[in-house]
């Protein structure tokens, strides 16, 4: 198994901000009526139109809800099923600063973090060996791993620090699979227990199936839109992150296609 790292300080949680960030496919999608505005003069009106009442539609909601539906599939939660040794694989999800400039994890790894714990804690009563292997790295660059931060919290909720090990190298979620299998390699786990929200499932177990991996799939959190006429931030941050998951998906069985992945 892999050498378990030192513990690293814990973080002030008491006023936890939590705004997840914009990708780029909304962003782009913007631009893209912009320079076609610019540049098509005799369409500009319909083309200002068109942009307006769709994001309109994305930010009220109307729009977000099916992009949703389409990301998160299969939204119930089973309870996992624990063996003489088990493993629960829990997915990073980026870092955030708090209100007090501390970086924390958002709101959705919180409720992995949940998920974790509780699972742990369960498989502890019923198995001789539960391991929660954290997987996340560094992709906003920030001062500590993904893997780093979220240790504190599960410290926090009675896992045990022996219990834990930290793969702290992944960027993307298909890194998540490909090193968490290197890690596995050296381990002998009977049970695999994935935990990850909703809208990440799906595109996550491609890629640990893709290295011959099929883990129990623990959902700890589902996204919903909030319907309305006014528009709202939450849903176009939901609707970037459907789309993003949508996106990766698409990118995965092209990348499977073409021998890339």
């Amino acid at each position: 198994m892999q050498p378990l790292r030192r513990d690293s300080r814990p973080v002030d949680s008491s006023r936890k901000s939590y705004v997840t960030p914009f990708k780029l496919i909304l962003f782009t999608l913007l631009a893209l009526f912009f320079v076609a505005i610019v540049l098509w003069k005799r369409a500009r009106r319909p083309l200002a139109l068109s942009a307006f009442a769709l994001f309109w539609l994305l930010a009220a909601g109307w729009l977000t809800v099916p992009l949703l539906y389409l990301a998160q599939p299969g939204q119930q939660t089973r309870t996992p099923t624990f063996a003489s040794s088990n493993a629960i694989i829990l997915l990073g999800g980026g870092t955030i600063y708090n209100d007090d400039n501390v970086l924390v994890p958002p709101l959705d790894v919180i409720r992995r973090i949940d998920a974790s714990a509780e699972n742990y804690a369960a498989c502890k009563r019923a198995a001789p060996e539960c391991h929660v292997i954290v997987s996340g790295g560094n992709p906003q660059e920030h001062p500590a791993t993904e893997a780093a931060t979220y240790l504190p919290y599960l410290l926090k909720r009675q896992v045990a620090r022996a219990d834990i090990v930290l793969e702290d190298r992944s960027r993307t979620t298909y890194e998540n699979a490909r090193n968490v299998a290197a890690i596995l390699e050296r381990s002998r786990y009977e049970s695999l227990i994935l935990v990850t929200s909703a809208y990440q499932m799906p595109r996550a177990m491609l890629d640990f199936q893709r290295f011959g991996l099929t883990p129990q799939p623990l959902i700890s959190s589902v996204r919903h839109a909030r319907l309305g006429v006014l528009p709202h931030t939450y849903n176009l941050v939901s609707a970037e992150i459907a789309l993003h998951e949508l996106v990766g998906i698409a990118q995965f069985h092209v990348y499977r296609a073409i021998g890339w992945f």
